[in-house]
């Protein structure tokens, strides 16, 4: 087993366009997901809903456990003696959105730097000593939240020195001068690569189209300014405020008793820094609807469109994820995939999702297009939504999105990993521990009537906020929808 550091070029990527969450087969993202996923989207786990005809698809039960240690850790354990391995995560209330107005970047800054050194460890040492204990270390960085995660196994000569190791890297990071120009010089290299992505352009123009002031408005990966002025103090600083105890979630599933699981989640706060959680934000102001052009060269034209959604823990959650699903969440076959794709050829891909974070997260679309075709995509696009929301699903269409919910639902704990995903979810948006069946229960028993409710509730046609990014060009009519377009999608997206 290797140590999986998320490297801080995929760190910057998911930072510049996440929006987030762990969601138990939640809809496809249109701007990438701002949170570590712990399933699949509805729409990508089954082959064909035949395969269900006439079964009960297998359901692993989990008995989670629950409680908080000396220090003010909520703790989440489920026992799994399967493998003699066990997967801890820590989820801290520390993303983007806990940035000081003029130090955008911190957050990202502080979590990728965590395991560059300890006390007589530089980062090399640090990552040969989980390797040579078959231990695997991650870590992530999101608007609203960062994580830090360690897989080892249980036996108790493997266990205890990946604990200590982990410990010290999460509890007392000495921040490195030396990496912390290094790791400067990468994401001044990234800011540079993203001038020539009209994708990530896109997404940083929504986000502050969409949120305005709010602090899930700035970039996670902050701007060349800010992160050229930063230091070692103000990531020292951050880390003592922002990754204290009182501020985490510990997951924990695996091969271990309930006591052994309270030794380890007692042994993980202590380390921490000492101090509460933090002051959860404020909610984010309705944003003026309107479009958006960034001239850009390029032979095809990105279209994000976007409202705000809903905070995790909304009641119609399970209501949306299936509406959504159907209207563009749910890929080959969802509304948007036929009419933009399927039946006149306009895109490689077409989805859209909710996604719920502390305080409301983004309902968005995305797609790209040939340059000469975007105002009317635009429009077409709009239209599908308009439709969806005024004449709601077919019974068919929701009778279809529950049957490959039963059957996609399971993969969520497929795997001690993504049981961890789920539990950590769960405790920082303090959602029920019967999250996962209840979820599962209101999904299969929502009607048509109340999914088209729950999406008129939630979206308007209307109210979109609209940013398009690519050339300025005379604009060609559509194509008429047809069962096989004249045109097909290109092979690949050119971003």
């Amino acid at each position: 087993m290797i140590m999986r550091k998320h490297s801080l070029p995929g760190l910057l990527l998911a930072a510049s366009l996440s929006a987030l969450v762990a969601l138990p087969a939640a809809a496809n993202n249109a701007v990438a997901p701002d949170a570590p996923r712990g399933d699949a989207p509805l729409g990508q786990n089954l082959q064909s809903l035949k395969e269900l005809d006439g079964k009960a698809p297998a359901r692993r039960e989990m008995n989670i456990q629950s409680w908080t240690t000396a220090e003010g850790a909520k703790v989440l354990f489920v026992e799994s003696r399967e493998l003699p391995m066990f997967d801890l995560r820590l989820i801290f209330a520390a993303g983007s959105s806990q940035d000081p107005q003029n130090a955008p970047g911190l957050a990202l800054m502080t979590n990728a730097m965590l395991n560059e050194g300890v006390k007589g460890k530089d980062v090399t040492a640090i990552a040969q000593g989980f390797e040579g204990l078959g231990a695997d270390f991650g870590n992530g960085s999101y608007r609203d939240m960062a994580m830090v995660s360690l897989r080892s196994l249980s036996g108790q000569d493997k266990r205890e020195p990946a604990l200590k190791l982990f410990n010290e890297v999460i509890g007392k990071p000495t921040f490195p001068a030396d990496s912390l120009a290094r790791i400067k010089n990468q994401m001044l290299a990234s800011f540079e690569y993203q001038k020539q992505n009209p994708g990530v352009i896109g997404s940083k123009a929504l986000f502050e189209k969409l949120y305005g002031n709010h602090p899930y408005a700035h970039p996670s990966d902050g701007n060349p300014k800010s992160i050229g002025a930063l230091t070692q103090a103000q990531l020292k600083a951050f880390h003592a405020k922002a990754y204290a105890s009182g501020n985490a979630v510990i997951a924990l599933v695996g091969d271990l008793s309930r006591d052994e699981a309270q030794t380890i989640a007692a042994q993980v706060s202590a380390s921490l820094p000492k101090g509460p959680a933090l002051t959860k934000m404020p909610e984010p102001a309705e944003p003026k609807a309107g479009v958006t052009h960034i001239e850009f060269p390029s032979n095809q034209t990105h279209l994000l469109l976007a409202q705000l959604g809903i905070s995790r823990n909304d009641p119609d959650y399970a209501a949306l994820m299936v509406g959504n699903s159907v209207l563009g969440g749910g890929g080959f076959g969802s509304r948007l995939m036929t009419e933009v794709r399927e039946k006149r050829g306009l895109t490689y891909g077409v989805s859209s999702g909710f996604t719920g974070m502390r305080v409301p997260g983004p309902f968005t679309i995305g797609l790209q297009t040939r340059a000469e075709l975007s105002e009317n995509t635009l429009k077409l696009v709009q239209d599908q939504v308009r439709e969806f929301l005024d004449k709601g699903p077919t019974q068919k269409e929701i009778d279809d999105v529950k049957r490959e919910l039963s059957g996609s639902f399971p993969l969520s704990a497929a795997s001690n990993s993504s049981i961890a995903a789920q539990l950590g979810a769960i405790g920082f948006y303090d959602l029920p521990l019967t999250f996962l069946e209840d979820y599962l229960t209101e999904a299969q028993a929502v009607t048509v009537e109340q999914v088209k409710a729950a999406m008129n509730k939630h979206l308007s046609a209307d109210q979109m906020v609209i940013v398009t990014v690519g050339p300025t060009v005379e604009q060609k009519p559509l194509p008429p929808p047809t069962d096989k377009p004249a045109r097909q999608p290109v092979g690949v997206p050119e971003h």
